[in-house]
């Protein structure tokens, strides 16, 4: 039983299932294509790099729309219903709506963050109240192993 509890937890530090709540590259991901399409629009529209898109939206949902994470974040991007609320989206699972909503919150926190990509990144799982405080990458285990994946993904691309 601890080797597969051992297992376990070794998948979730690999794959990032703890901030997703499940293994990323999902059998529901979308379409490559359709995906690409979708990226390449919400980049278009928000200013946010497509590589930087599709690493963020890989590590938060594995191109799953319906992806729910245990702590409630929902779609593509992994919106929280207060930001899907602030954006005034309808229907948090609609992939269009979702990656409007979640690049346009990138964007914000690139903008806050002076285009500082790493701290965008880190507040995009840890909140920027979190960022603002340790003044940098807050140091949870989660969020180091999140950056790590985000911009090792974002310059692969």
């Amino acid at each position: 039983m601890s080797r597969l509890l051992g297992l376990c937890g070794l998948l979730a530090l690999l794959y990032g299932c703890s901030s997703a709540g499940y293994l990323p590259y999902a059998p529901h991901a979308l379409d490559p294509t359709a995906l690409n399409g979708l990226v390449s629009s919400a980049s278009q529209a928000s200013g946010v790099p497509a590589g930087l898109v599709r690493a963020v939206l890989m590590a938060e949902s594995g191109g799953n729309p319906s992806a729910i994470s245990v702590a409630g974040a929902q779609g593509l991007m992994q919106l929280m219903p207060g930001t899907s609320a602030g954006c005034g989206i309808a229907n948090p699972f609609d992939p269009t709506q979702n990656l409007q909503c979640g690049t346009g919150y990138l964007r914000s926190l690139l903008k806050h963050y002076h285009n500082d990509v790493t701290l965008a990144v880190a507040a995009y799982n840890a909140g920027p109240g979190a960022v603002d405080r340790y003044h940098g990458v807050p140091p949870y285990p989660e969020t180091r192993a999140y950056v790590v994946r985000v911009l090792n993904a974002y310059h692969s691309y």
